[in-house]
């Protein structure tokens, strides 16, 4: 058992993931889980659909229907308590049997958080053409030129000076300061 938050999915009967959720926020704070299990989210995004009269109708719709996303420290005690909520059929990734579930990396659920507005896209203030600072990894204090920005990533492609020529290197947000 790891004392880390991490992320796992619950698989629920498709159609009742609100009432599921709202069961488990229930659940969680009759039998004092606040400290093991903190967020329950339903993935979800709003379309927009074009009527035959041409108004446009707005509509949120689930990402995953039947799965329900849980931040949560997996112990016995808040193992049980998931598991054991009306409508849950299961952990995803967990064979059954008292095997434990696997957490989501964070490259898979981070995106899901985002699109969801759950977290938010850091900004970045530079732009092409603009020097930067490279102040963590291998290229650390090397000034470089921005080439590329992908909010979408959060990465920047910098040039920097290696043997006399300008090569490009992909690095996080994180990873440069502004001249």
């Amino acid at each position: 058992m790891t004392d880390e938050k991490r992320w796992y999915i619950v698989q629920t009967y498709s159609g009742y993931e609100d009432s599921v959720k709202i069961n488990l926020e229930r659940r969680i704070e009759s039998m004092q889980m606040e400290d093991k299990i903190f967020r329950v989210v339903i993935p979800e995004e709003i379309k927009r659909e074009r009527k035959k009269d041409g108004t446009i109708k707005e509509k949120v719709v689930k990402i995953f229907p039947g799965y329900i996303f849980i931040e949560l420290i997996v112990t016995d005690d808040s193992w049980f308590v998931v598991r054991n909520t009306p409508g849950v059929t299961g952990f995803l990734g967990s064979s059954g049997g008292g095997t434990k579930p696997v957490p989501l990396p964070p490259q898979e659920i981070n995106p899901i958080l985002k699109k969801c507005g759950l977290i938010q896209t850091p900004k970045i203030d530079v732009e092409v053409g603009e020097k930067v600072r490279v102040i963590t990894g291998p290229f650390a204090n090397q000034i470089g030129k921005v080439d590329s920005i992908d909010n979408e990533k959060q990465e920047v492609e910098v040039l920097v000076d290696m043997f006399g020529r300008q090569t490009p290197v992909e690095l996080s947000f994180d990873d440069i300061e502004k001249v």
